[in-house]
């Protein structure tokens, strides 16, 4: 594809970062998922999504250009920079995972393994003309309460043949007929949502046998680096919007142990060598470490300005507010209905809508991510949640003395 001519033009700079944000955390889900589901339509996504993040920062380092008028905007503005780089690097590191699936460059099949049967799964959709959701609201539709199948963004094609993305569409989004749709949720239920949408029989993956331990142990130390690295990416916008040194910290640490987790990653990669029948199919692991961890240092390099105590532009902290979700740090208090139970006996996200990507044990020891419904909690742990405004009220109200990273 050629790449789309940019020229500059008098775009909010609030705006370009909300979308840049937006889509660096989707590219990053894209990717792994492309890999995970051995899916060349969803890495074929990826990299349209990159094309698009590289006019985005085009548009940003035009606007931070015309912005800077004297020496206090210039240091304001410095941080900003930083941001709009950041996200170019995870774009770029994105698209070299989906390039993994897409070239063949070697996979082995335990990489498909490490998907549990209970987790997730993302697919690629193309809505018919006469499928019931045509013309619908999600609201209407309402796939999310009867399946648990969420539509994380559209791609939409204008009368004029330009593409648009809509990121982390809401209950009022229209869905029309051959929009693209990301579905992610449990198999069952992409499975008849799928069918719906597109009138086709869905396929489900192929069941692999086991792989060799060490392999396995390698795969698991990717899979533990992506769900570090994306929890980094969160909390590093956090750490910006509520200028909270202590949350730039966390991401600090996070960096620091996807660089050991790599480094245990390259030691069962080589000792898994030996008892592969062709190593070379081992490149494509390697190639997924090392984009990951760029991944988690561009999400350092979003914090930096927090960390060096620069006031960051007021640009920045809106652009991350008015973006479609929100991230909260709320700790779990004594007498907590939360405490001492699981996320599953109260249905957190039912009740709240909120998803809990994280749990940071509140004697600093541990992080769990992604959690599930048997996560258990305990007075003084802190959630990380993402979700709307309303739905991190809700949560709130289920904590005692509730505190976010304003504390």
């Amino acid at each position: 594809m050629n790449p789309e001519d940019v020229e500059y033009e008098p775009v909010s700079v609030k705006d370009v970062l909300a979308e840049m944000k937006d889509t660096a955390e989707l590219l990053i889900d894209l990717s792994f998922s492309a890999v995970l589901n051995g899916s060349d339509d969803i890495a074929r996504e990826v990299l349209e999504l990159e094309e698009r993040m590289d006019v985005l920062k085009l548009q940003g380092r035009m606007s931070l250009l015309m912005a800077a008028r004297s020496p206090e905007d210039a240091e304001q503005l410095a941080p900003v920079v930083g941001v709009v780089g950041a996200a170019e690097k995870i774009s770029n590191a994105a698209g070299d995972i989906a390039k993994v699936v897409m070239e063949d460059i070697g996979l082995p099949d335990a990489i498909r393994s490490a998907l549990p049967e209970a987790a997730e799964v993302l697919v690629r959709a193309t809505l018919s003309p006469d499928s019931p959701y045509a013309g619908r609201t999600l609201s209407d539709v309402n796939v999310e309460t009867e399946t648990g199948v969420r539509v994380i963004a559209i791609r939409r094609r204008s009368a004029t043949g330009k593409r648009r993305w809509i990121t982390n569409p809401g209950r009022e989004t229209t869905i029309e007929a051959d929009d693209i749709l990301l579905l992610r949720g449990p198999q069952m239920g992409i499975q008849g949502v799928y069918e719906t949408a597109t009138g086709e029989t869905y396929e489900l993956p192929e069941t692999r046998d086991p792989p060799i331990e060490d392999l396995e142990r390698a795969v698991d130390s990717i899979i533990l680096m992506k769900d570090m690295s994306e929890l980094a990416v969160d909390l590093a916008y956090g750490s910006v919007l509520f200028d909270s040194e202590d949350v730039a910290e966390e991401v600090e640490e996070l960096e620091a142990e996807v660089d050991a987790l790599k480094s245990r990653f390259e030691a069962w990669v080589l000792r898994a060598a030996e008892r592969v029948e062709d190593p070379v199919q081992l490149r494509g692991l390697v190639h997924i470490a090392s984009a990951t961890e760029v991944i988690s240092d561009a999400a350092l390099e979003i914090s930096e300005g927090v960390l060096r105590g620069i006031d960051a532009h007021p640009v920045v902290a809106a652009a991350v507010e008015e973006s479609d979700e929100v991230i909260v740090r709320l700790r779990v208090g004594q007498t907590s209905s939360l405490a001492n139970a699981t996320l599953g006996d109260r249905m957190v996200k039912t009740e709240t809508g909120m998803r809990v990507i994280a749990v940071r044990r509140g004697d600093g020891s541990e992080w769990v991510v992604q959690p599930g419904p048997t996560t258990a909690l305990r007075p003084g742990d802190v959630l990380i949640a993402k979700g709307t405004r309303a739905g991190a009220e809700r949560l709130g109200d289920l904590l005692e003395d509730p505190q976010t990273f304003e504390e």
